[in-house]
């Protein structure tokens, strides 16, 4: 396996998905695993997690490191990349073995929307293609991001492979939803536009005119958190919002205990949402966007989680009815956490592997 980073060095879905998929396949019969990030390896990851070096620094360099580093691929039967830009190709002295690739997300898009100019988004999907060019097979988490790379990226729907993610079920604990002054909705997602936050800071004062005690927490930082933090104080929010930045993973447990409920306000470009399982676990219900594959992580449970993308009026009534008891309990949230399983997500990938060696 080949990833970005290390979850222990750099928080973020992709690399989650990367460390926990890494860790499920590591406890699986019948497979001998290894990976390679960029990052810090943490303690007690299996044996086989390797580091290509520190994160940061030039994307040139980082990416000739990965390109160039093969220390473990001549002994490879299947080579399963998770990132585009980092890895080596799948030619061995050996001959070609299996490449897998899974798709995260469209990785020129997404710089579209953060801002970058145009050649520089067309260049990030020309490396794509190139990349993803003799691929076996490509893991998706939902039926969306398989429509956007079979329609975008020309993927024969046939090699596309729909995977959904599991959730630490050991690391969340649900709790009863606490009693105090203060009624916490946490947003936990990186500050970037196509995250929805503008649209959840809109609903907000509505909220609040409904229920005074509500405090807002968002977790994460990133490019758009200056604009955030100045909506948030020009619309007079600052009392009942904090801005938590980033938080190491005890610290995220804790704020789920703190919470009543998450909110996870995507416009653009949600494959799956593995915070929504997270969240699940922890016994919290998330109000969700119709966006990508968000609907995909409570629809079981209930559907009048799911509101529109965009629609401010729809998030902040669904919150209003969320604190006036409008909820799942902690206990159902469990429950349905309890379906996503990172080694069922093991094991569809085992299979898959071992369809590629026949």
């Amino acid at each position: 396996m080949t990833g970005s980073e290390w979850f222990s060095a750099a928080p973020g879905g992709l690399n989650r998905y990367f460390t926990e998929l890494f860790h499920a396949l590591a406890r699986q019969s019948g497979i001998t695993v290894s990976a390679a990030a960029f990052g810090a390896v943490a303690a007690g990851a299996p044996p086989g997690a390797r580091s290509w070096g520190r994160t940061g620094g030039s994307t040139i360099d980082r990416a000739r490191t990965a390109f160039l580093e093969r220390t473990e691929l001549h002994r490879a039967d299947v080579l399963d990349r998770h990132f585009a830009l980092y890895g080596p190709t799948a030619f061995t002295r050996r001959g070609r073995v299996p490449l897998v690739v899974h798709f995260h997300g469209p990785w020129a898009a997404e710089s579209r929307l953060t801002g970058q100019a145009e050649f520089g988004a067309r260049a990030k999907y020309l490396i794509e293609r190139i990349r993803y060019t003799g691929a076996d097979r490509f893991v998706v988490l939902s039926t969306h991001f398989r429509d956007v790379l079979s329609v975008d990226y020309r993927v024969p729907v046939d090699r596309i492979r729909v995977i959904p993610p599991g959730v630490d079920l050991t690391r969340f604990r649900a709790s009863p939803i606490p009693a105090g002054p203060r009624r916490t909705v946490l947003c936990v997602r990186r500050l970037e536009r196509r995250m929805g936050i503008d649209t959840l800071l809109r609903c907000w004062p509505g909220v609040v005119a409904e229920h005074p005690d509500a405090n807002l927490v968002l977790v994460g930082t990133g490019t758009a958190e200056g604009e955030l933090r100045a909506q948030a104080a020009g619309a007079g929010l600052g009392d009942s919002i904090t801005f938590a930045g980033n938080v190491d993973d005890h610290e995220l447990t804790e704020w789920y205990g703190q919470a009543e409920l998450t909110v996870v306000p995507t416009t653009a470009l949600e494959g799956f949402g593995l915070i929504a399982l997270e969240s699940l676990a922890a016994g919290r219900a998330p109000i969700v966007t119709d966006c990508g594959g968000l609907p995909d992580s409570v629809r079981g449970l209930d559907s009048s989680l799911i509101v529109p993308a965009r629609d401010a009026d729809a998030f902040g009534a669904r919150i209003v009815a969320a604190l006036n008891g409008g909820l799942p309990t902690p206990e159902q949230c469990r429950s349905h956490a309890e379906t996503f399983s990172w080694d069922v997500t093991a094991e569809r990938h085992l299979t898959m592997y071992q369809e590629l060696r026949r």
